[in-house]
């Protein structure tokens, strides 16, 4: 039920998910003071960790050097003996599936180190449940369900930073040891029903993600994880919880986070502050200009960064953000309207300070902050998490909203935040309190809205593919990026990639189900490949063997020609070898497809078969090794695309094909030794083999086949 003293703006369902109690909020400006919150909550962690974002890196050191608090300094040798000394925690990682296109800016095989390097009770997952287009661009990390974060930073590599965002910071470095420009963001901390709520919603976004619910038990009666040394800002208030979610499959589009804005802008009377990496949101830009025409209305002061980051990014995020910073003073008809970046002295252009940012505040009354920019992405295509406070008239929780907004600007100007206090007062606008102590050294400085010099020399591509509000087909891609007689050999290209995908399942469909298959009759084969094993090593024999598999030879085949190349002990080994890292290979190729192209293409039974497949684990894999449900390359990618861990396919794969290839080879050896020179006993050695192994087969497939969670 909502407090009588909660303002009506928040309206759950309208511009918000849901309202709840916060203990105790705090505003956390930069990383360097996030990360040692951060670090602390989870060292103090009972039961639970939940880490929801963009992007993550496991080299990250929450801890600059000479920092210690006993616990190791890379992201995820920490997070591993934290759960390593906390018998009852889980750690729970979900971050996007990222594109292509970001691939140079973060780290390669995360979930080798996030998962398959550390504790079985830390799970990562690649989040690829959103339609073509969009990302997962959540940001907030619960702890125990008692204590939540939620921002603009990400726990990634060239974040960390402090307020004083020094030139020359030693410390500012990313885990390749590179120096990099001095960067600002803002999280907001909340403990009681609003971490709760937060909990909720991360086990949502996970199962949703992941298809199954996350394991996470009661807190135990303990000390809380709030950090000793962090000071609320506010006590005793009711958070807001906005989020935008594009429509996918059953799941209904939420675009709280727009209405938010357009509703907070609606109501203030004298000051709009907003701080933002982009400003290129429609609805928002037609809000703020319509306040701009009223006699009467608000100042409202933009700060955002100087420029955005990668040629690609400013001849189209920049060339929209100078469009609407042109209708916006187009509209300021009485001068209440300021657009700054922050400026360092000994900074050029291209090193200047990179703002993050997610932060509104609506007089010194409403306060925001959260993952969703000022572009049209955040209001309806990507995934994001807001939180907003008001302070209703209380004089104490006023105050905090404004001393909020006032170390912010004060930040950014230099100074001390009851020095921009004081200037405020004196002045009675936020605009003549900036403006009186903007100066030559640290500052703001008007920001402008002239094209970029890029977008001079370069064709400016179709803005709307790069910032769109809705999901977007491959049709309208086409029809946008391609003249329309190029779009159809464009889509031959990619009729061709799905007839070479379809060609590749019909051949592991021939090579064992027809007349193909006679070709690989033993006694046919022995005479010509008997000196293969006299041509290849041992690596080329291991390589040739994995390259063989994925490209959807039989299994059985390729140990065949392995054991009567190199003989029985040798060829057990390559087999072994080869068809693990053919597995793995095979694996990281559907992990790169994505799980709904792996899964449209293998049917129903073997969507079912992965569940299963996950629900028990090593020994489940281990099982599919010795029953012929699919194609061996087949079975890896669908693996690789579901919810198989890496760690488990690769033991279970090893276990399980073991005894296999070692039956085969006792097996295909005696067929040998039949061939050359029959007798009874050859004969006996095949028949117990075939009884065994057929017994075997039986017995484990009415094992998979018993009931399991789903």
């Amino acid at each position: 039920m909502q407090p009588e003293w909660c303002s009506s703006l928040f309206k759950p369902g309208r511009n918000c998910w849901r309202m709840a109690h916060a203990d105790r909020v705090a505003f956390l400006i930069d990383a360097d003071a996030y990360f040692h919150a951060l670090r602390e909550a989870i060292i103090r962690a009972e039961r639970s960790v939940f880490i929801v974002g963009w992007d993550i890196d496991s080299r990250l050191r929450l801890l600059r050097e000479g920092e210690d608090d006993g616990f190791p300094g890379p992201l995820a040798q920490f997070l591993d003996t934290v759960v390593r000394r906390r018998k009852e925690l889980r750690i729970y990682i979900l971050t996007w599936d990222f594109a292509m296109i970001y691939a140079a800016e973060r780290e390669w095989l995360p979930i080798y180190r996030l998962d398959w390097e550390t504790h079985r009770r830390i799970y990562f997952y690649m989040d690829g449940a959103h339609p073509p287009g969009a990302s997962h661009h959540q940001k907030l990390a619960v702890i125990d369900d008692r204590l939540a974060f939620v921002g603009g930073l990400d726990l990634t590599k060239r974040r960390w930073d402090t307020p004083e965002h020094a030139p020359d910071e030693a410390a500012r470095i990313d885990p390749d040891d590179a120096h990099y420009s001095p960067f600002h963001d803002v999280q907001m901390m909340v403990s009681g029903e609003a971490a709760a709520a937060l909990g909720e919603l991360a086990r949502q976004r996970w199962w949703r993600a992941t298809g199954y619910a996350p394991r996470v038990g009661a807190p135990l009666p303990a000390h809380p994880p709030w950090p000793p040394w962090v000071a609320a800002d506010v006590e005793d208030i009711a958070v807001a919880i906005a989020r935008t979610e594009p429509q996918y499959e059953n799941q209904p589009a939420i675009q709280e986070v727009k209405q938010l804005y357009l509703d907070a802008i609606a109501i203030a009377e004298k000051t709009i502050y907003l701080e933002n990496q982009y400003l290129t949101a429609h609805a928002v830009g037609e809000a703020l200009a319509a306040r701009l025409r009223e006699p009467g209305g608000p100042e409202v002061v933009v700060v955002s960064t100087l420029h955005t980051t990668g040629w690609l990014s400013r001849i189209t995020m920049d060339v929209l953000r100078a469009r609407l910073l042109r209708r916006l003073r187009q509209a300021d008809r009485y001068g209440r309207f300021r657009a700054y970046y922050p400026y360092i002295p000994g900074l050029d252009d291209e090193d200047a300070l990179k703002l993050h940012s997610k932060v509104m505040v609506i007089d010194e009354r409403i306060a925001r902050v959260g993952s969703a920019n000022l572009n049209n992405r955040s209001m309806g295509l990507d995934t994001e998490c807001d939180l907003a406070l008001d302070a209703c008239g209380d004089a104490a929780q006023s105050a905090a909203v404004a001393r909020f907004r006032n170390r912010l600007l004060a930040e950014h100007l230099g100074v001390a935040g009851e020095a921009f206090a004081q200037r405020l007062a004196r002045h009675g606008s936020l605009i003549g309190a900036i403006e009186s102590l903007m100066n030559d050294g640290r500052s703001l400085r008007e920001l402008s809205d002239k094209q970029p010099e890029e977008a001079e020399t370069a064709p400016v591509l179709d803005t709307a593919l790069l910032d769109p509000e809705w999901p977007i087909s491959a049709d309208v891609v086409v029809a946008h990026l391609l003249p329309a007689d190029e779009a159809r050999p464009l889509r031959q290209r990619m009729a061709a990639l799905a007839l070479t995908l379809a060609a590749l399942a019909g051949l592991a469909v021939a090579w064992r189900w027809t007349p193909l298959g006679d070709w690989l009759n033993p006694a046919y084969v022995i005479a010509s490949i008997g000196r293969i094993g006299e041509v290849l090593g041992p690596v080329a024999a291991v390589g040739g063997f994995a390259l063989a598999s994925i490209a959807a030879v039989p299994l059985t085949f390729l140990v065949l020609v392995a054991i009567v190349a190199f003989g029985p002990l040798a060829g057990f080994a390559y087999s072994l070898a080869g068809a693990t890292l053919g597995a793995a290979a095979s694996y990281g190729l559907g992990h790169a497809m994505g799980r709904d192209v792996v899964r449209r293409l293998a049917g129903r039974r073997i969507n079912r078969l992965s569940r299963r497949l996950a629900s028990r684990g090593i020994l489940a894999v281990t099982v599919l090794r010795l029953l012929p449900i699919a194609p061996f390359a087949i079975v890896n990618m669908i693996a690789g695309a579901s919810h198989i861990r890496l760690r488990d396919f690769l033991v279970g794969t090893a276990l399980g094909l073991t005894p296999g290839i070692l039956a085969l080879t006792v097996f295909v050896d005696r067929i040998v030794a039949a061939l050359r020179d029959p007798g009874p006993g050859t004969v006996l050695i095949l028949a117990l083999a075939v009884v065994l192994i057929g017994s075997g087969a039986w017995w484990l497939r009415r094992w998979l086949r018993r009931p399991g969670d789903e």
